[in-house]
């Protein structure tokens, strides 16, 4: 892994009322979960990213508002019939 340094702004810290050193994984999870909403990583790389395992990250989706499966209606349809 390749660290990356960052300077995060006091008032940032005192709005996300996250201590200093639970900054960088409350962000390192924040960014996983995004870049899998947005389709740019798979729940597998994300978790890599946040430093968890995939099931971990899997079940903190929902404290971020994400939703675990992403699927379309025709999609849903088709998995409840199979059901």
């Amino acid at each position: 892994m390749k660290p990356i340094t960052m300077d995060i702004p006091t008032e940032t810290l005192l709005a996300l009322k996250t201590p200093p050193d639970e900054a960088a994984d409350y962000l390192r999870m924040a960014a996983a979960v995004k870049l899998f909403e947005m389709g740019q990583l798979s729940s597998g790389a994300a978790a890599q990213l946040a430093g968890v395992p995939r099931v971990v990250f899997l079940s903190r989706l929902a404290d971020f508002g994400v939703d675990t499966f992403r699927l379309t209606a025709e999609e849903l349809e088709r998995e409840t019939r199979l059901a």
